[in-house]
């Protein structure tokens, strides 16, 4: 049997909108997808469930330098739930821990439950989080089978509807801040209820400022990979559009040579409180990310173009 030909990767800058499936972490599904963009670098911008299907950018090689900025973005959430029943996941993937009668909910007993769940919250983490404590996951601590205390932080939701209620199924609209977990938002909306509750499905819609995202499934991308590099190079975004929330501001060129070499550079524009900015170039190309106060820009991550960008 012959073995496959080890991949040849290859420097690649850019951001790939990837339809996630259902069934892959979100590690399994970028290796995927760097191995068929031949990418050298690659990173994720905010981990998705395996349960869950949906938007997934992925930065490539520059890119990489802006990935916490999408994780720290606004994102929205297609979830399905089940009352009256809880699992140690808070997910349809997890073992039951208990079953309770669902109550009569009316639509007026439902929205109080909601609007305790709006605005700026306190939330916990569900123990089987890829959140750390102590420099490991808590998932792993909870596989070993620790006790454990999950923290709680403070998160925000913008918007929590109900689309459908049938029965003991509910289908709901969420979207929310940073650090949101949609299964505690689900087991804390079963508490109220007094009967429990889990997560069934969950999608990712958007994230900004992909709020209207073309995303690519991981079959539409193999199919390109065999037709070669121009044709999935196509479905590659530029850095600018993981950019385009983030205020512009233009340096010339001796500008940029400062801020590619970590120093600060005086800008036309003025700014009253500081604020991170997309940094252009005399050319118009982005040279990276900065703060921007007074009338001087400070660099962030500068990409490695920045330099020749000064001449």
């Amino acid at each position: 049997m012959s073995k496959r030909p080890r991949t040849v990767f290859r420097p690649l800058d850019g951001i790939v909108l990837l339809d996630k499936p259902g069934g892959l972490s979100s590690n399994q599904a970028l290796q995927r997808v760097r191995h068929l963009f031949r990418a050298a670098k690659g990173g994720h911008t905010g981990s998705l469930d395996p349960l869950a299907t949906g938007l997934l950018p992925l930065c490539f090689g520059e890119a990489t330098k802006i990935a916490g900025l999408l994780l720290g973005a606004r994102k929205a959430y297609a979830c399905e739930a089940e009352l009256g029943r809880t699992t140690d996941t808070d997910d349809a993937e997890g073992d039951v821990l208990q079953e309770r009668p669902v109550p009569a909910v009316d639509a007026a007993r439902l929205e109080q439950a909601l609007a305790a769940l709006r605005g700026t919250i306190r939330q916990r983490a569900p123990i089987y989080s890829a959140l750390k404590q102590g420099g490991e996951p808590l998932y792993a601590k909870a596989r070993r089978g620790e006790t454990i205390e999950a923290p709680e932080r403070e998160v925000v939701i913008d918007r929590l509807d109900v689309v459908a209620h049938r029965g003991n199924r509910l289908e709901l609209h969420v979207e929310c801040g940073s650090g949101t977990y949609i299964r505690s938002l689900v087991r804390d909306l079963g508490e109220a209820l007094g009967c429990g509750a889990h997560v069934t499905s969950l999608r990712r819609l958007w994230i900004e400022p992909f709020t209207a995202p073309a995303m690519h499934t991981l079959d539409t991308l193999q199919a390109l990979a065999e037709s070669g590099d121009e044709a999935i190079g196509a479905c590659l975004l530029p850095i600018e559009a993981g950019l385009a929330g983030f205020p512009a501001v233009a340096v010339d060129a001796e500008g940029a040579v400062r801020l590619a070499h970590g120093q600060a550079a005086g800008v036309d524009a003025h700014a009253d409180e500081a604020r991170v900015v997309a940094i252009h170039g005399p050319d118009g190309r982005c040279l990276g990310i900065g703060r921007h106060g007074g009338r001087e820009v400070a660099p962030k991550r500068m990409f490695r173009w920045a330099v020749a960008a000064g001449g």
